[in-house]
């Protein structure tokens, strides 16, 4: 055991919370740090889940951003909220909060990339085939109880709007430097993302082993042996680095690009609006423009 370490308690098969509900029981041993807490490293690292996700929500708010992008830094946060609520307890229906809300967050983005370019009834359509695959995938879900589908269903959510988001930027993002910008934050988010779905992986498979050496190290050094927690962490910080990308992509798919410029802020990237005046009147043209475009369009149907 290292100098000054504290050794672990014998885990308890339930603590303040009763017994786990969960389908799912992570490798974290359950009540040795808390009684109030089952899994307290799983639990407290979702901290920066919520901390990123909120911050983007709000940067997103602040520099006139879209709807869609606060709804999906408050989709990411309530999943953070879910992870915190499922680690503390390990009951299903929070078990739930925390997984559910990870397919939800992730459709928005998905019909954000998928509807670019498209009418306004044919991105409805895309909204509506989008809303009756996530809510089939629930029903299937809750009837099975097997996490695979989630995980399988979440991965492939992921990769077919990284995909998408990819070949838009290389097609109509024509100024190199803003290409190279977004490409390396999708980079960073992808590879900080996989960093930590590796780092969660090897505390599945070698949980046993992992486990011995936590208890021989003590706490709180065991603590750093949390791989789970790591995941929270890593896959925090990716979704952030891809929310951002997705930001400024978006800025050169509607034409406000001339309005935002990517910054870092504290080590993050971010997307600020420089001048949200010129913002705002462009807004509005645009805005009378597709008003036009309708009375023109009943005209003629009326003719």
């Amino acid at each position: 055991m290292f100098p000054l370490a504290f050794p672990y308690p014998p885990e308890q098969s339930e603590g303040f919370w009763g017994k786990p509900t969960s389908t799912i029981d992570w490798c974290e041993e359950n009540y040795v740090v808390s009684k109030y807490i089952a899994e307290a490293l799983n639990t407290v690292t979702n901290a920066v889940f919520i901390a990123l996700a909120s911050f983007a929500t709000y940067h997103a708010y602040s520099n006139k951003l879209e709807p869609r992008f606060i709804y999906i830094g408050l989709g990411f946060l309530l999943v953070g909220v879910g992870s915190w609520l499922f680690h503390m307890t390990l009951k299903y229906h929070f078990q739930l909060l925390d997984e559910l809300p990870m397919i939800y967050a992730t459709c928005i983005p998905f019909w954000s990339v998928f509807s670019e370019f498209k009418t306004k009834q044919e991105s409805l359509l895309v909204a509506a085939g989008i809303f009756m695959a996530a809510n089939s995938l629930t029903v299937i879900y809750l009837f099975f109880k097997d996490p695979t589908i989630h995980q399988v269903a979440y991965a492939l959510l992921n990769a077919c709007v990284v995909i998408k988001s990819a070949l838009l930027t290389h097609k109509y993002v024509p100024d190199a430097k803003a290409k190279t910008q977004l490409n390396r934050t999708m980079g960073l988010g992808v590879s900080i993302f996989i960093f930590g779905y590796f780092l969660w992986n090897l505390d599945i498979h070698f949980c046993s082993q992992v486990r011995s050496l936590r208890r021989s190290w003590g706490m709180p050094y065991g603590f750093l042996l949390e791989g789970h927690g790591w995941w929270h962490i890593f896959t925090g910080t990716g979704v952030y680095f891809y929310l951002v990308y997705e930001e400024y992509l978006r800025c050169f798919l509607n034409g406000t690009d001339r309005f935002y410029k990517f910054e870092w802020l504290y080590g993050l990237p971010v997307v600020r609006c420089v001048n949200p005046d010129g913002l705002d009147r462009y807004k509005a043209i645009k805005d009378l423009q597709q008003e036009d475009e309708k009375h023109i369009s009943l005209e003629r149907k009326n003719m």
